[in-house]
């Protein structure tokens, strides 16, 4: 036998001194040469919930108190090309700044940071977009990482598309974003980066199941040449609230957000002077099986009549579209939408599982101020169900197997998708996992009424989306990985393919690395090129065939000196060429 002994830091725990003082706790051992796992007290995968499935530690009582202030500061040092100095090409630069955690009671904590930085955190992944909608970049920084959950207020987030676009009303990256300007102002030597003078969050969960958070920050003000505006100073805030009831089987829950900005005449043209968001939500477990959820929000933007006629004409609304039903307006000085979703599942079961749900956005929709969202008039309903074999045999550990459908429209009723997937996953006695799936889609008649980027809706072909993976056994010191996608439609004329293979190295319990590559060659015979309008007024649009490659490594590094003390190093060259 063995004993193992934890020490936990108070600091880190949220609690009061009074009371009995008894803490939830579930102890997790996982037997990697038997790919086994021992909980206590018992944890079933057929329920639903995580923390529910917690046992309880008592007897602790008399605690002292936990530190109620930390300090974090920090220096950040970038060598970044830019205007020569000294003979040199380079410049250096340096940022300062801090976080602050004040425990205001055992229910409330104060988090508050001053300037910030992306350098704190590892880079994003490079990423060559040219397509309509807006990349969606995963926040790093760990004043907004800490507490994300509680100001997590997600649109579009059903298992078939695994909440993966980052869809909702509040995108922390908004905040210190890279100047909205530079496009239209900037050139080589403006900033990649707004300034975030202060930002403070206060967060907490009560005694009565009312979980809180209030979110404010402000951006300073970015200038560019000739006295012109890239970013004005910006105050965001967001209040996030949710309520459990009948031990945690429901909760209702609301958000609202708002996006102030100073404007002047060179941006008002562009830019919202304010934006305003509010959301409710709510979820009622039954049977401890079924689940049925919802939510309704409604946004506002305000701005002068050039910069609403920006928003209805870009890649999320396009009032614009000749053969739509929507009507541009030219002199409007506000746009307003909604935003409805309902959903019905099962979310617990020893052997199946599924979800079906409904969600309908209308043109106006707009919340991209301070969240974050690819398309509006959309209605979709998209449907999910999967078997689980978890029981261990002659072939494998365990097994899954899932079935998607979704089914896209405009508000109008125009179809735009129309797919089928299935999926399987199985991990065999080896410890090596097998994954393969697929997609048929654009079945029956659908349309594209984004690919003309405001023009008419263009019929759609049938496409096939194949895909598979190997990811072997982690007990071991070399662990290899393996991903292909294969995406072939247009009759043909458009496909794609991309390559991932991994290796992990594990050298020993203090030294990890592992290096990943990604190759890719995309054959696009519709890809946007254009709109131009001729010597009559006519507007034309206009498609090109792209032929791209892309390669990129990463590469990572951890080392642990002591458990104080570690290095990581991450590195991701990449390169992508388009004719």
């Amino acid at each position: 036998g063995w004993t193992v002994e934890y020490r936990i830091p108070l600091s880190q725990l949220r609690y009061s001194r009074k009371g009995d003082g008894t803490f939830g706790i579930l102890i997790w051992r996982f037997v990697e040469r038997y790919t086994e796992t021992i909980t206590w007290p018992l944890y079933r995968q057929s329920r639903s919930g995580f923390a529910s499935q917690f046992g309880d530690l008592t007897g602790l009582d008399s605690l002292g108190s936990p530190e109620r202030t930390e300090l974090t500061p920090y220096v950040v040092a970038k060598n970044v090309t830019g205007p020569a100095s000294r003979s040199y090409a380079r410049d250096q630069q340096f940022t300062a700044g801090g976080d602050l955690r004040y425990r205001v009671t055992s229910n409330l904590l104060l988090n508050a940071t001053v300037n910030p930085d992306f350098g704190q955190v590892e880079a994003d992944p490079s990423v060559l977009n040219l397509g309509a909608f807006e990349t969606f970049y995963r926040e790093r920084r760990p004043f907004f990482v800490e507490g994300k959950g509680l100001f997590t207020f997600n649109v579009n987030c059903v298992i078939v598309v695994d909440c993966s676009t980052g869809e909702g009303l509040f995108y922390s990256r908004r905040i210190g974003r890279a100047p909205e300007l530079s496009d239209v102002y900037g050139n080589d030597a403006s900033a990649t980066a707004t300034r975030i003078l202060g930002a403070a969050k206060l967060t907490g969960r009560f005694p009565g199941g009312l979980s809180l958070g209030v979110l404010d920050a402000l951006s300073e003000h970015v200038g560019g040449p000739g006295g012109t505006t890239l970013e004005p100073t910006t105050n965001y805030a967001v209040v996030r609230g949710n309520q459990d009831y009948h031990g945690g089987d429901g909760s209702v829950g609301f958000i609202g957000t708002a996006v102030n900005r100073s404007l002047d005449p060179s941006s008002d043209p562009y830019l919202h002077r304010s934006a305003y968001a509010g959301g409710l939500d709510a979820r009622r477990r039954f049977s401890g099986r079924f689940e049925v959820s919802g939510s309704f929000d409604v946004s506002r933007v305000n701005g002068t009549p050039a910069a609403i006629a920006r928003t209805q004409q870009d890649a999320v609304h396009l009032y614009q579209r000749p053969d739509g039903d929507l009507r541009f307006d030219s002199t409007r000085t506000s746009l307003s939408g909604t935003n409805l979703e309902l959903r019905f599942a099962k979310v617990g079961g020893r052997r199946l599982q599924f979800e079906t749900a409904y969600q309908r956005r209308s043109a106006g929709f707009e919340i991209n101020d301070v969240g974050f969202l690819q398309q509006a008039d959309r209605q979709a309903w998209t449907t999910w169900a999967a078997l689980a074999f978890r029981d261990p045999n002659r072939v494998f550990q365990q097994f899954r197997w899932n079935f998607n459908n979704w089914e896209y429209w405009s508000v109008a009723g125009l179809p735009t998708e129309r797919a089928f997937n299935t999926n399987i996953h199985t991990q065999f006695n080896n410890r090596w996992w097998f994954h393969l799936g697929g997609t048929v889609g654009q079945l029956g008649t659908t349309f594209c009424d984004r690919c003309a980027r405001g023009g008419p809706a263009i019929r759609q072909d049938p496409y096939i989306a194949p895909w598979g993976g190997l990811e072997g056994d982690d007990r071991h010191p070399l662990v290899p990985f393996f991903w292909v996608n294969y995406w072939r439609g247009d009759q043909g004329r458009s496909e794609s393919i991309n390559l991932q293979p991994e290796l992990d190295l594990k050298v020993s319990t203090r030294f990890t690395t592992s290096l990943s590559a990604s190759w890719s060659h995309n054959r696009n015979d519709t890809q946007y090129f254009g709109t131009f309008t001729d010597s009559v007024g006519a507007d034309h649009y206009a498609f090109a065939h792209l032929d791209q490659k892309t390669l990129s490594l990463t590469w990572r590094l951890g080392y642990t000196f002591t458990p104080t003390a570690t290095l990581q190093v991450y590195a991701s060259p990449f390169i992508s060429k388009g004719t």
